[in-house]
């Protein structure tokens, strides 16, 4: 079954098979990078990893329109709640849930949360989904951490990691994820947004190809890559 992957710029990232589609974090409207806005997509699920607001970004507008459900930590969903979204799934770190499109666990990062009011915004997070018998990995905004050899240790089909440096994992860290993870393919994310975390995706790339055995996918926003 065709499972497509599509960068939409920053650390958005659309998931999209025959039945289902799923964007997460949903910064389109204020990101240079985008190559849709709110109103060209239409998903059934929102996945929020944490408070800030170029991961925030849209999900509200674009829950309000669409009726999509938010999948996200337990702060997060009520903060979206008292905002007039109406199909919110709040859970907590290590929590499975599981929706018509298979399986999500919000996953442990390293990071910060707070919401763009002020509001606490909970414990930041990352997604390992499970959708038509494949595991996709999204670390979204984190530190290198030595516990992604467990996330890794059932299999992976695919890991989307941050290279941008400065509030997320560099280039150095973003090839060490990958032998803890050890996935089949993997996928750099949160760079070239803005200069302060601007990076040489083609560096990690290389990095990745001589010292794994993962096979590193370098996307421009926009495009999108197949899982096999």
């Amino acid at each position: 079954m065709p499972l497509e992957i599509r960068w939409l710029g920053h650390a958005c990232w659309s998931v999209r098979n025959d039945k289902h589609w799923l964007i997460i974090d949903p910064f389109l409207s204020d990101s240079p990078t985008a190559p849709v806005k709110p109103a060209d997509v239409s998903p059934d699920f929102l996945l929020v990893s944490h408070g800030h607001g170029d991961h925030v970004g849209d999900t509200a507008a674009i829950a309000k329109r669409t009726g999509a459900t938010v999948i996200s930590n337990y702060e997060i969903c009520t903060w979206f709640s008292k905002q007039g979204v109406q199909k919110t799934v709040g859970g907590n770190l290590g929590g499975w849930q599981h929706h018509a499109f298979g399986s999500v666990q919000l996953t442990i990062a390293f990071h910060s949360s707070q919401l763009p009011d002020g509001a606490d915004g909970g414990n930041p997070s990352g997604f390992l989904i499970r959708i038509d018998g494949r595991s996709l990995y999204f670390a979204c905004d984190t530190a290198l951490f030595s516990d992604m050899q467990l996330i890794g240790a059932k299999g992976l089909d695919l890991a989307v990691l941050p290279i941008g440096d400065l509030f997320t994992m560099g280039i150095d860290d973003g090839v060490d994820a990958v032998k803890f993870l050890k996935p089949k393919h993997a996928i750099p994310s949160h760079f070239g947004t803005w200069p302060p975390i601007e990076q040489d995706p083609q560096k990690w790339a290389t990095r990745v190809k001589a010292e794994t055995s993962t096979a590193p996918v370098v996307l421009k926003p926009g495009e999108t890559w197949m899982v096999p």
